[in-house]
């Protein structure tokens, strides 16, 4: 985030690079500071002679160096943005001549999505050297809820952490999903609003009370009748809440858990850091740990692989509702 203020700080204030290589496995960072130099650094009048947006799939390498190597009609600079040049990776190298030695009054935009520079090669280092590589990489899970926190927080909104979990567990990290959903609650909802379960269920259509999120939550409290009563709605509701989803959540839970059991320092906040959660939902661990001890949950976790095979179709002919049912009952019992 604080390299992303940096390249746009720089840009309010006309330190402006000839080349911006914008790469990486998290696209949404890369449509950002795309979109952010398309919109600001041309004014209206001069983006219809002087803006040019090509995309991978239509151009050659050497279709980008001759439209980069154009002068500005009546302005101080031309932008060129090339999107999914990532289809140009077999070729992308050719671009070294142009990289050693760019025209200082184009902006050279590559947004190169879900793949990486080689380091070692030459035009990484060209382009290091003449303008700016910027890498946008993929949030772990258990980081989502904070950039969401983030996200709201500066747009004078809160979240309280359920409702930021429910956003992950139903949306994962696809950061732009995540996003497409908090402004559709920024419209609704007016700005101060501390955003809650009821909200995410109301506006989004997640059950607050039928998820992912409050099944581990059950399953940590051994609540038996809870649980059955999530299972029993997930199997109603298989498209929105696949079975392959559940299995990998709770493995994630059970291997939590399993960190738990081997911690020398069970202090709150070593616990939160340690198992990379919210320090709101430590207490959940330290009752799941009870009654999880650590032989039951390294048994658990087996049981998940189990359910995970036969998911796929492999040594059982079960549908996923029976899959599921005999998972619970063997994890709970």
């Amino acid at each position: 985030m604080n390299e992303i203020r940096t390249i746009v700080s720089d840009i309010k204030n006309g330190n402006i690079k000839p080349i911006y290589f914008l790469m990486g496995d998290e696209p949404y960072y890369i449509d950002k500071i795309s979109d952010f130099i398309e919109e600001n650094i041309l004014d209206e009048a001069e983006k219809g002679f002087n803006q040019q947006v090509m995309y991978g799939r239509d151009a050659s390498i050497e279709d980008i160096i001759s439209a980069a190597k154009r002068y500005p009609m009546m302005a101080e600079r031309q932008v060129l943005i090339v999107k999914e040049a990532q289809d140009l990776s077999r070729t992308i190298e050719k671009l070294v001549s142009y990289a050693e030695n760019p025209q200082l009054t184009t902006v050279l935009v590559l947004n190169y999505k879900y793949k990486k520079l080689d380091k070692r090669k030459k035009l990484h280092k060209a382009i290091v050297k003449s303008g700016l590589i910027f890498e946008s990489k993929k949030l772990y899970e258990n980081q989502v809820a904070d950039w969401i926190r983030r996200v709201l927080s500066g747009q004078k909104y809160q979240i309280e952490p359920k409702a930021a979990q429910m956003l992950v567990e139903f949306l994962g990290t696809d950061l732009s999903k995540i996003a497409n959903e908090l402004s559709k609650l920024m419209l609704i909802l007016p700005k101060e609003t501390i955003i809650n379960d009821h909200h995410i269920e109301e506006n989004i259509g997640i059950s607050k009370d039928y998820n992912n999120f409050e099944l581990r939550k059950a399953v940590g409290e051994q609540n038996i009748i809870k649980a059955n009563r999530i299972i029993n709605y997930f199997s109603e509701n298989p498209r929105n809440n696949p079975l392959v989803m559940t299995i990998s959540l709770l493995n994630g839970f059970f291997t939590q858990l399993l960190m738990f059991h081997g911690l020398q320092d069970k202090s709150k906040s070593s616990v939160a850091k340690s198992l990379g959660v919210s320090p709101y939902f430590v207490d959940e661990y330290f009752l799941a740990a009870r009654n999880y001890p650590m032989r039951k949950v390294a048994q658990n976790i087996a049981f998940l692989r189990d359910a995970d095979v036969k998911s796929k179709g492999v040594g059982a002919n079960q549908s996923n509702k029976d899959i599921l049912k005999e998972l619970l009952f063997k994890i709970l019992h």
